[in-house]
């Protein structure tokens, strides 16, 4: 009888322990600053050599990145970015890459330096036409699909395993940005993707105080491959935040269970308020988006918040407000933005694990503050 798999909340609350049981047997995973490593003669090595390729801090956390997703390695970036410019350093001049529609701005911005100045070209699916799909990955020089689901900052779901069905018949890689739901609530790899990217920075450090990027693999030679690359380029993560995010990793089954419980609090809450056309709740994790009546509106909302901070990023334990027309996707164009939906009377809240009671008065006082002052301004206008 083989051995069962530990859940991943034991996994998480274990990582690190026993991998110092020679030395020291110490619990929490001990931190290497060290950049050099000693040799003992001509043609041996301790393993490490130089903490540009190897550290023993950053591959405790490697390892427990790997296990979570079920890859077979994972890397350690020292920004979300970072991961993403990994990823893309497979590709080549020419090559074709299939995109979903809906994605953090930071990706397009990317993208698009890519395509003016290394000859990569792009083509957009909206996540849900695979009669498209199927034909672009019939192109020659399509060599992968980059997808984010749910996607930013519109929460969009899309089918990671209809979509590896229908790339992998044409030899297709599929790369999924797992960065809202986390391994907790989404494995693409068991679902057929080929590589997991993560933002760190968000959900997996969850403090607003790392910033970092994780790619996992899900085959060997992908590995290797992106293992060459890095160590070619060095944006590795350095050993304090690997230990920083190895501890974080340690909690968050807990906080993402409560980025939820709050999420769906302040969904039935914003459902009954008429100041609010639109949410955009994907069902899961603790990101919300949703339209107010009107975008003279935003200003208000977001100097009445009292818990809430008007600040950019999100998945740590402290909620915050973005406006994504003016912040994360202020770099595209007013046109794609409109195409979007991304409009400026959009706002993304990503929850935190404060009490969902204080945070639902939080963001209802607000919005009523704004519905009021221009309601109030346009009786005076009005008036005169």
């Amino acid at each position: 009888m083989s051995e069962k798999t530990e859940h991943i909340e034991t996994i998480l609350a274990q990582a690190g322990n026993r991998t110092d049981d020679v030395k020291t047997g110490a619990v929490s995973t001990p931190l290497y600053f060290s950049t050099a490593y000693r040799h003992a003669g001509l043609g041996q090595s301790t393993g490490y050599d130089y903490s540009r390729e190897t550290n023993p801090t950053r591959d405790v956390l490697q390892q427990t990145l790997a296990k979570l997703e079920n890859g077979v390695a994972a890397f350690a970036l020292s920004s979300g970015m970072a991961a993403i410019q990994l990823v893309f350093s497979q590709f080549k001049t020419g090559d074709e890459i299939v995109v979903s529609d809906d994605l953090y701005g930071g990706s397009f911005r990317f993208f698009d330096l890519l395509t003016d100045h290394y000859g990569l070209k792009f083509h957009l699916w909206d996540g849900q036409d695979y009669d498209r799909l199927t034909k672009l990955t019939t192109r020659d020089a399509v060599k992968a699909i980059w997808l984010e689901t749910p996607s930013n900052p519109t929460m969009k779901i899309i089918d990671i395993h209809h979509t590896a069905e229908v790339a992998h018949q044409h030899d297709v890689q599929v790369i999924a940005d797992n960065t809202f739901y986390t391994p907790l609530l989404q494995q693409p790899l068991k679902e057929g993707a080929d590589l997991v990217v993560h933002s760190a920075t968000k959900y997996l450090s969850g403090h607003n105080d790392i910033l970092a990027g994780a790619v996992i693999c899900k085959h060997e030679a992908d590995a290797d491959w992106l293992q060459y690359n890095l160590t070619t380029t060095g944006a590795t993560l350095d050993p304090f935040d690997c230990w920083l995010l190895l501890r974080s990793l340690k909690t968050l089954p807990l906080r993402l269970a409560q980025h939820e419980r709050n999420a769906k609090a302040i969904v039935a809450s914003l459902k009954q308020n008429k100041a609010v056309d639109k949410i955009l709740y994907p069902g899961h994790g603790g990101m919300i988006s949703f339209y107010v009546h009107d975008e003279s509106w935003v200003n208000t909302i977001l100097q009445h918040l009292k818990i809430i901070s008007f600040a950019e990023s999100l998945g740590g334990v402290e909620s915050l407000m973005t406006v994504p027309a003016i912040q994360t996707h202020k770099d595209l164009t007013e046109k794609q933005r409109q195409e979007k939906h991304i409009t400026r009377n959009l706002l993304r809240l990503s929850v935190g694990i404060e009490n969902s009671d204080d945070l639902i008065q939080d963001l209802t006082q607000a919005i009523n503050a704004a519905a009021t002052t221009v309601t109030s301004h346009a009786t005076t206008v009005a008036n005169k």
